[in-house]
């Protein structure tokens, strides 16, 4: 059998997970989230049915009228007696809550995206006549107070990078492990500083996405098209000392052959990973910065413009 590509498993993991959500939301539910299929890949849909989900349990927990539902009780005539005091109510709610004994808060951004996904669930129905009322538009969408961007100044990229080659800094159950896996670390890292990939298209990599004949890469990128990102000579050499070496050497798991990045399992690295690895590093570089593979993301955005000027192409890459 064909051996199916990351962003292939993702979306039948994410399918899944939508598909047991869809079997605790409401019945008429199904109809919205099978309008999204072609717009919206499987993980964002499943974002938008746990905070639809999420919903219906704040007019469980706070509304004595719903006291006795469950989250499938809920009915179109349900959503259509609400009034846009109650969509205010869910945002104060959303920013701090109580979850099983445990406090979970929202950040601004967080309660603006929960939202936008309430805004797209009525604007559906209503747009079909299913509801005569729209009490999401009655509600101001949060104001996001920008902080600033958080990057690796050019000192620390090199800084950060020269720690990942000679491990210095690193403990001594550190240092055991570090030399197993530094042409790996040192690849993945400096192909993201390198070209700006996310770290979700990273790990998603194949060996047979590598072509050094053109110095490129393809990549799936979110939203689910192909396309082809080129490196500099830094990247290629760490990629082929990597591929050359330890990643040759590896026998990986079954259904694992064709990836890129193995984990010391022997199975293709996870984000997770990723950003622990990203972490612990960093660390060692900055204590005043908290570093995530996203902001190597943005280190390479900031070093791109101020090479080029060109912010178009900064947002285009």
């Amino acid at each position: 059998a064909e051996t199916k590509t990351y962003a292939q498993q993702q979306n039948i993991k994410y399918t899944k997970k939508l598909n047991e959500l869809l079997k605790i939301l409401p019945p008429f539910c199904t109809e919205y989230f099978n309008s999204l299929e072609y717009s919206k890949q499987p993980r964002t849909r499943v974002a938008y049915a746990m905070d639809i989900k999420g919903f219906f349990e704040f007019l469980i927990c706070e509304y004595p009228q719903y006291a006795n539902y469950t989250v499938k009780d809920f009915t179109l005539e349900d959503l259509e007696k609400l009034k846009g005091q109650d969509i205010s109510d869910y945002l104060r709610y959303v920013k701090l809550y109580d979850k099983e004994g445990k406090e979970v808060s929202n950040s601004e951004r967080a309660a603006k995206r929960k939202l936008c996904a309430l805004r797209r669930f009525y604007a559906y129905y209503y747009r079909y006549e299913m509801i005569e009322e729209n009490p999401t538009l009655k509600v101001d969408m949060p104001k996001i107070h920008d902080k600033a961007i958080t990057r690796l100044d050019v000192n620390e990229v090199a800084e950060f990078l020269d720690n990942v080659e000679s491990g210095n800094k690193l403990s001594k159950a550190q240092l055991k492990r570090h030399e197993k896996l530094k042409t790996r670390d040192l690849a993945l890292l400096t192909l993201m500083l390198g070209t700006g990939i996310r770290v979700s298209e990273c790990v998603g990599l194949d060996m047979k996405d590598v072509d050094f004949d053109n110095d490129r890469i393809k990549v799936i990128r979110k939203g689910g098209a192909e396309s082809f990102v080129y490196f500099g000579d830094e990247v290629a050499e760490a990629l082929k000392n990597y591929m050359a070496g330890d990643r040759e050497a590896a026998t990986p798991l079954p259904g694992h052959e064709q990836a890129l990045f193995l984990s010391t399992q022997r199975k293709r690295m996870g984000v997770q990973a990723v950003e622990n690895m990203v972490k612990k590093y960093a660390s060692q570089v900055t204590t005043n910065k908290k570093i995530t593979p996203h902001k190597l993301s943005s280190t390479y955005g900031t070093a791109l413009y101020k090479e080029t000027g060109d912010i178009y192409l900064v947002a285009d890459v």
